[in-house]
């Protein structure tokens, strides 16, 4: 019986470590930009107005974060969220929204959830952690973080090359 559970065990680490690329070279699409704009990013408390491309989000729990809308997928218990408000972009488009670690995103336009597209992950980057992208018009952005499971995180939006 005991080979069996070995060889149970085995076969979900190795579908789970196929679901989720380990090194910085493994994401979808280059985020090079993107890396570098997450390193420099300037914190800001959770409810600011972005000023950049990239800024660090301090949060709270999910109970003290005040998120002005709820998110759109339920959080795990004991982690951290907040949001930042993003001037709308000048041109309408694809813009993906990254962040520096593991969480939820969610953005809104006009108090409207806008439909995530194509994302992509990949553990192991450090300072870089997942990539998704949006379709935008040229309204202001409210970009909301949960289910993080530390106090702050990194968030860049740039346009999609």
């Amino acid at each position: 019986m005991r080979p069996l559970i070995i060889l149970a065990s085995v076969a979900f680490a190795t579908a789970a470590a196929a679901q989720e690329p380990v090194g910085c070279d493994k994401f979808k699409w280059p985020l090079d930009r993107e890396k570098a704009l997450l390193a420099a990013a300037r914190p800001v408390a959770s409810g600011s107005e972005a000023q950049a491309a990239a800024v660090k989000i301090a949060l709270l729990p999910l109970a003290e974060a005040r998120l002005p809308l709820p998110p759109t997928r339920n959080p795990k218990p004991d982690t951290f969220a907040g949001y930042v408000r993003v001037p709308a972009p000048e041109r309408a488009g694809t813009y993906r929204i990254t962040l520096s670690q593991g969480g939820w995103v969610d953005s809104f336009q006009n108090e409207h959830e806008v439909k995530s597209g194509a994302f992509s992950g990949a553990a192991g980057c450090d300072g870089l952690r997942k990539s998704v992208k949006f379709e935008l018009t040229t309204a202001p952005l409210l970009i909301e973080v949960s289910g993080v499971p530390m106090r702050d995180i990194a968030i860049a939006v740039t346009p999609d090359q």
